[in-house]
């Protein structure tokens, strides 16, 4: 059974840093390229930034430079590093897979997600 775990999301200041994690269970982890899909209400969900097994990174220009995403293959954990946050990355938060380098492609099954907002 897939299943995806996040945490890290709260409230900060326009400016500031959030770290999220997801811990993946269920799949063969280390084979899949994984991203970071963010949903606000109303919209699609979006992917943000994939990372290959062969730790290949790439981000949608408007996360381009502030975001980073990494892997601990060992863990089975995705990790995003949100940097200089700004109140349009307020959104949930959730990893999956990805069919390619930020091409959607997730399992059916999400996790809960994780709240971000960024507002003063």
């Amino acid at each position: 059974q897939v299943q995806f775990v996040e945490s890290g999301g709260g409230l900060v200041q326009p400016g500031g840093s959030l770290r999220l994690s997801c811990s993946a269970s269920g799949i063969l982890f280390s084979f899949y390229t994984m991203g970071w899909y963010r949903q606000v209400p109303g919209h699609e969900r979006e992917l943000v930034a994939t990372i290959t097994s062969s730790t290949t990174t790439n981000y949608v220009d408007s996360v381009k430079g502030r975001f980073t995403i990494s892997r601990d293959n060992a863990k089975n954990t995705v990790y995003l590093q949100m940097n200089s946050l700004k109140p349009e990355d307020t959104a949930v938060y959730y990893c999956n897979k990805a069919r390619a380098p930020l091409v959607n492609g997730p399992f059916g099954s999400w996790g809960q997600g994780t709240q971000v907002t960024v507002s003063s």
